[in-house]
């Protein structure tokens, strides 16, 4: 496959009580602003959030299943958290390549917005491109 800086390709999921519960479960985070009601209604949030980790993970499944795709090999990837997500929300990952290192590599922009369009989660990844 032909890569080009420019192209694109995203996900959209809606966070679900199981959803974090899972994700706690594997990860072992059982943060109460993740798990209890009322821990999470005396935070800043007013109310449970999704770990952020469950969020960016989304980014890895756009890498790694829809662009660059299968057999993508990730090197690096930064993450600035800019607002919590709820379970309920419904988030898009958004990655886009913004270049193409000796068509061996690819610097990828990574963006997660809400259902309202915040920006949530936005960063960066390196990978190694497919052969």
């Amino acid at each position: 496959m032909d890569y080009y800086v420019g192209q694109y390709a995203d996900l959209q999921k809606t966070v679900l009580e199981a959803d974090i519960g899972n994700f706690a479960e594997v990860s072992g985070d059982f943060n109460p602003l993740h798990m209890d009601e009322g821990e999470a209604e005396k935070s800043i949030f007013g109310r449970r959030i999704a770990h952020g980790f469950l969020v960016g993970s989304l980014i890895s499944t756009v890498i790694g299943t829809k662009m660059p795709g299968p057999g993508t090999i990730y090197m690096s990837q930064t993450m600035e958290f800019k607002a919590p997500v709820y379970i309920g929300d419904t988030i898009r990952a958004e990655v886009t390549i913004v270049e193409i290192i000796n068509r061996k590599k690819a610097r990828l922009q990574t963006v997660v917005f809400n259902q309202n369009d915040v920006c949530v989660i936005c960063g960066e990844a390196t990978v190694k491109l497919p052969k």
